[in-house]
């Protein structure tokens, strides 16, 4: 794959840069989905004001351009991986939510809900243990999405040089050899290849994910 500018060597780097790529990706689709399943199980779940309230933050998040308030929000903080993580983490949670208060407004009047409460079951029993369990497939499948989301998001913060310089990551990679592109085109193809296929690949195990736990799908 050749070198950059500065003579390192374009595949040590993809495979070097992989790591941080995928932890910011990983981690940021963890703490999206724990904020949206979170507001989204208890807007659902209890509905009324506390609905109202939890939808209007929702809401004033999702109109919010998200690329923008990360950058603000790395911005202001020191450009870390940990930083690069909160901040992907923090604007990419309102379709979780979303969907997330979808499922609870439609389990929480199914029988075996009903059959929870007459027991004596307190509602954090019912949330967590019971309506929770069987909402899980389409979010395991929005999971899986958000990670390909968070990747893309970091790859666009490095790119535009708000990534953390003393890690090696896709985005910085194409960054620091984007002035460079005309005299040498791969420093910079290579590792948005490396992201495409990564996004791809997520993507389509997303799609597997959705085959494999939707009962209708799979009887196809």
């Amino acid at each position: 794959m050749g070198t950059d500018y500065l003579g390192r060597d374009v595949l040590v780097g993809i495979l070097y840069g992989g790591r941080a790529t995928l932890a910011v990706g990983a981690t940021a689709a963890l703490l999206s989905i724990f904020i949206g399943i979170s507001l989204g199980a208890y807007a659902g779940y209890y509905g009324g004001m506390i609905d109202e309230v939890l939808m209007r933050v929702t809401e004033f998040f999702q109109v919010l351009p998200a690329l923008l308030f990360a950058m603000v929000f790395v911005t202001l903080f020191s450009p870390t991986l940990t930083t690069i993580a909160l901040a992907i983490g923090a604007v990419s949670w309102p379709g979780v939510a979303r969907l997330t208060r979808g499922e609870f407004l439609k389990l929480k009047q199914m029988e075996f809900v009903t059959a929870e409460r007459a027991i004596g079951s307190k509602n954090q029993r019912i949330i967590w243990c019971v309506i929770l369990p069987n909402a899980l497939a389409p979010l395991i499948v929005s999971a899986t999405m958000s990670v390909g989301v968070a990747i893309l998001f970091s790859a666009g913060l490095d790119f535009l040089g708000l990534g953390d310089p003393n890690s090696m990551s896709w985005g910085l990679m194409i960054g620091a050899s984007r002035d460079h592109i005309l005299e040498a085109w791969w420093p910079v193809t290579f590792p948005g290849v490396a992201i495409f296929v990564t996004v791809l690949s997520v993507s389509l195990i997303g799609d597997g994910l959705n085959d494999a736990l939707n009962p209708k799908l799979r009887e196809r």
